[in-house]
């Protein structure tokens, strides 16, 4: 028998053991942290299966636990939760299942330890530990789990068909779980997930998007939406995605399949940033190509405009998959609309007028603006690559370029044009630009101090070098006074 105490460390454990036993059960962890401890993966859920009342038991930990711990019961499920520290501890009585054809919703009896591993949807979720006093520690494991953790394959402990048609949830779960861990789906699994694909009908968008988010979280998420590709699901929860498959030829001219190209897209901005919507923005930046392509005897296939329609479709996709729609669904609309802008841009000439045109539309959005752009580079070129990353440099430069002009035009000296006028006597000209350029360079590299007294003595001395008296000094300081002049410079 396998002995995996030292993946129960945790005091708790040995708690909710000594719980159980109070009470004549048997008690062991199951499920999700069983296979991420083997996995040596961080996981803060601790399930928990006995045989008999799982909330009895939950009661008896919080208890134990004292007032730091908190207690939570779900009597129509028969379950309960106890928060403790940083990890929320699940209790359930151990059950089988039966299922409706029309639900996911089980009919739910008590059950053996057995029942209950049996019910469980992949075999890697499928093993328990004791936390019973003569087998404290050993493993549980009645379908192969540790095999296929070694052999990184998913699987289901039971007839995939009947695993997939009682819960269609599961087949995204699958998916899910190949994509995050990276890990292959069992081919006869896979296989019934498109068997099964339709059954997704009665799953709630709300779960069916649940899973896309931890599948767009995952570190490859292109796994995921090629295997939903595969399986048939796509085009059931995400038509607009799907279509964009295929490569159409005509006078022996084809464009590039716009969606595994969006996937490579995807991983690039996945390798960069863990900002789920700036993944969704790589995720439908081309989603308008199926619906704007034409096909045009002069230069070939077009998708004029895709940009700005496909900007306009995220509305909808983000209301149909219940995503939000604040701030986040208008941050990917924004994206989608501008990506093209940076590839424009570098394949012109990159002017001062152009980059400034795109940092106002950008705004706080253009690094991310940026990152797509970049990702969007998936030429096979190596030439033609290399040339739009440099270019794109270019256009980083230039945005630094920019900042700085800008921050310098921001940055205003204790005395303005007037103030100089007034101190020397003179008409607005050049000479007063000749003073107002060296007193800004001079306060804005603190080589003096960026007061009226600093800017005065520096101004006084430049005037000296120049043979300039200050006569009107007297009656400026005088006006200053009784009334101190607004800050604002004339043009010279």
């Amino acid at each position: 028998m396998t002995d995996l105490s030292h993946l129960i460390q945790d005091p708790v454990f040995k708690k909710v053991g000594d719980c159980a036993r109070s009470l004549g059960r048997e008690c062991y962890v199951v499920g999700g942290y069983v296979r991420d401890a083997i996995l040596r993966r961080h996981n803060k859920d601790y399930d928990f299966v006995t045989v008999g009342s799982g909330i009895e038991l939950a009661e008896a930990v919080h208890k134990a636990l004292g007032r730091k711990s908190h207690l939570a019961v779900y009597r129509n499920y028969g379950t309960a939760q106890v928060k403790h520290r940083d990890v929320e501890l699940e209790f359930v009585g151990a059950r089988k299942e039966s299922y409706n054809r029309d639900s996911r919703n089980p009919i739910v009896e008590d059950g053996t330890l057995e029942d209950d591993i049996a019910r469980r949807d992949f075999t890697i979720n499928a093993m328990a530990i004791s936390l019973n006093p003569d087998s404290y520690g050993s493993l549980i494991d009645l379908y192969g789990g540790v095999d296929d953790i070694c052999d990184r394959i998913i699987r289901t402990p039971l007839d995939p068909d009947i695993t997939f048609s009682d819960d269609p949830l599961r087949m995204m779960r699958a998916i899910r779980f190949a994509t995050q861990l990276g890990f292959d789906i069992y081919p006869d699994t896979l296989d019934s997930i498109a068997r099964n694909a339709e059954r997704i009908s009665i799953i709630t968008v709300e779960r069916i998007t649940t899973e896309l988010q931890k599948i767009m979280a995952s570190p490859k998420p292109s796994t995921g939406w090629d295997l939903l590709l595969r399986t048939g699901l796509l085009r059931l929860i995400f038509p607009e995605l799907a279509a964009m498959k295929g490569v159409e030829v005509v006078n022996g001219r084809g464009h590039k399949d716009n969606f595994y190209h969006t996937l490579q897209v995807l991983d690039n901005v996945a390798e960069k940033t863990d900002n789920i919507w700036l993944r969704w923005a790589a995720l439908l930046h081309d989603i308008a190509k199926p619906v704007t392509k034409r096909w045009d005897q002069q230069i070939g296939w077009t998708f004029h405009n895709h940009n700005f329609v496909g900007s306009k479709m995220v509305p909808a996709i983000f209301r149909r998959l219940k995503l939000p729609l604040g701030q986040e669904m208008k941050y990917v609309q924004k994206l989608v609309e501008l990506h093209m802008r940076p590839i424009a841009l570098v394949e012109d000439e990159v002017t001062d007028s152009a980059v400034r045109r795109l940092i106002n539309y950008a705004e706080e959005d253009l690094t991310d603006l940026m990152t797509l752009a970049r990702a969007d580079i998936t030429s096979k070129n190596i030439a033609k690559k290399q040339r739009f990353l440099e270019n794109f440099d270019i256009v980083d430069r230039k945005f630094l370029d920019i900042k700085a002009k800008d921050e310098d035009s921001k940055f205003r000296p204790a005395l303005d044009g007037f103030d100089i006028m007034a101190i020397f006597s003179l008409p607005q000209g050049k000479e007063v630009g000749c003073f107002m350029q060296a007193m800004t360079k001079a306060a804005k590299d603190c080589d003096i101090e960026n007061s009226a007294d600093g800017c005065l003595a520096f101004v006084l001395d430049m005037a000296r070098e120049k043979g300039i008296e200050p006569a009107g000094l007297d009656k400026w300081k005088e006006s200053r006074t009784a009334d101190p002049q607004p800050t604002h410079t004339p043009n010279d």
